[in-house]
């Protein structure tokens, strides 16, 4: 049903998610980043708490591993449950429970975890781990979505056809400097989900000028702004 990329930039400290599934509005659901503090995918069965909870529990000082583990603990049915965390730290932590469904594959790499459920191949977080790793120059939303679509076109994809994706990145605010979502599409949301970051990545610095001095921000440039 889903495949992931979590992962932190080590030059820029931003932490982000990108995923793609085949249900609807998976952006809703599955991605959590929370900025200093780190990036949560929460997949298959998804229980949305889970990333808030993993984060909170990172903020108040715990690593990836013993936050995932403390909120898994208290889970009611973590069978169902896959999870990837990285802190703010670069440190990682992953949950597959036995009832993640179909074919089923995760990997790990420096600051960096993919993972999915219902996958063509098992290969896919490998291949996309592989990419992230070795594209680290790259901005992080930049690189976050080209890992996706690297699973997609490289990994082999799902199982079946994908129709919802999310790309999902914090800095210093305490909001997202990107927050993107296809909620449905009959072709591919991952596609559609690169013409929105190609529209908004060269107003992405705006926005944030505009909310921190809107009086020496940048012009709106709509239809009566001077």
């Amino acid at each position: 049903m889903t495949f992931s990329v979590t992962g932190r930039c080590a030059r820029t400290g931003q932490l982000g998610v990108a995923i793609t599934t085949s249900s609807i509005a998976v952006g809703s659901r599955c991605p959590w980043v929370r900025a200093g503090v780190g990036a949560v995918a929460t997949q298959n069965v998804t229980m949305p708490s889970i990333g808030n909870d993993v984060l909170t529990w990172i903020a108040g000082g715990d690593d990836a591993k013993t936050a995932l583990a403390s909120v898994i603990e208290r889970e009611p049915f973590p069978d169902y449950r896959q999870v990837a965390v990285v802190d703010n730290n670069g440190n990682t932590a992953l949950f597959s429970g036995p009832k993640s469904l179909g074919t089923h594959a995760d990997a790990v790499g420096d600051g960096v975890i993919a993972a999915g459920n219902m996958l063509a191949s098992d290969r896919l977080p490998q291949v996309m781990v592989d990419h992230f790793e070795a594209n680290a120059r790259m901005s992080l939303p930049e690189r976050l979505l080209s890992t996706l679509e690297a699973g997609l076109t490289k990994g082999g994809g799902e199982a079946g056809p994908v129709h919802s994706a999310a790309l999902l990145v914090a800095d210093n605010q305490s909001w997202p400097l990107v927050d993107l979502r296809v909620d449905w599409s009959d072709a591919c949301p991952v596609a559609a989900l690169r013409l929105l970051w190609t529209e908004y990545e060269p107003q992405m610095a705006d926005y944030i000028s505009r909310a921190l001095n809107p009086s020496a921000a940048p012009s709106y440039g709509v239809p009566g702004d001077e």
